[in-house]
């Protein structure tokens, strides 16, 4: 078996190299290093003497890299940036450990961020860091720990705990409503029609479900549920909106559930992770968490 650590130069070294390519100069990288520029210029040295060749191409006081020096460097610096990330991490918060998750704009606002006390309460040491992303994505290429993801089990690479399923509910504001006969859901065919473009085909599938087959006609698109909820608010038409993100707005009679005779479950809710770091212990926490939280259904925490 081979020791990589024969491989390995000195962190300095690397550090020292990684700056000067970065910064493309040995002066300012002295500077950023708090080194002389002797220093730096004999580190870099150094390491091409380990690595038997230039990394730079030194002509009239000017470095260049040359190309196996470009490659190296882009190479290292990933690795470097995973070194400060750890080093972050453990001292950000010693006990436990920092937990980066890519969340959904609408279940992180209305499902998640209420249930997030209780999570943190019992997980003193973890310190959670959300970010918004509203399309799959690389886990190779975005320093996230897990992601919540709509749709099916169908992400590539990663590990997946289902959370729930979308329960859709058909609605529509007082004033869209008034004067209108709307008894079932063809009569709800008759009304303007509002869509998110993450869910271009809900409507479709709805009326689909109910034997019905209307034309794809919307009143208008948008990107975020939040807008399309305040747009059905004030009576430009009617939405297709996830139950938990409206249930105030139900019970108080701002918006009004329309007729349906099917349920609206066209996809779930996920977690998931890169298979590599399942073990990573704060994201164990999390989805014994959450695992437990959607099995009882807790309803959020009070204000």
């Amino acid at each position: 078996m081979i020791n990589a650590r024969r491989y390995l130069p000195p962190l300095s070294w690397l550090s020292a190299f990684e700056a000067v390519a970065r910064l493309g100069s040995v002066t300012r990288a002295a500077e950023e290093l708090d080194l002389t520029q002797g220093a730096v210029s004999r580190q870099i040295a150094k390491l091409e003497a380990r690595l038997g060749q230039p990394l730079f191409l030194r002509e009239r006081q000017r470095l260049t890299l040359t190309p196996a020096g470009a490659t190296y460097a882009r190479d290292l610096r990933g690795a470097l940036a995973t070194i400060a990330g750890a080093t972050l991490s453990l001292a950000s918060n010693p006990r436990g450990g920092l937990l980066n998750l890519a969340i959904l704009p609408a279940f992180g606002t209305y499902w998640l961020a209420p249930r997030l006390p209780r999570f943190m309460a019992a997980n003193p040491g973890v310190t959670v860091a959300l970010a918004t992303r509203t399309h799959p994505f690389d886990f190779a290429a975005e320093e996230f720990h897990a992601a919540i993801h709509f749709g099916r089990r169908d992400w590539p690479g990663a590990g997946v705990l289902k959370l729930m399923e979308e329960d859709n509910v058909a609605l529509a504001a007082p004033a869209l409503l008034n004067g209108r006969c709307i008894e079932t859901p063809a009569d709800v065919a008759t009304l303007p029609r509002l869509q998110v473009e993450s869910r271009k085909g809900a409507w479709r599938r709805w009326f689909t479900a109910h034997g019905l087959d209307p034309d794809d006609r919307v009143t208008a698109q948008f990107d975020q549920f939040a807008t399309m909820i305040e747009a059905a608010r004030q009576g430009l038409g009617a939405a297709l909106v996830p139950r938990f993100l409206v249930e105030a707005e139900l019970a108080a009679g701002t918006l009004r559930a329309l007729p349906q005779s099917v349920d609206g479950r066209f996809g779930a809710y996920y977690l998931v992770w890169p298979e590599a770091g399942a073990d990573y212990p704060p994201l164990v926490a999390l989805r014994d968490w959450l695992a437990a939280e959607v099995a009882g259904a807790t309803p959020p925490a009070a204000d």
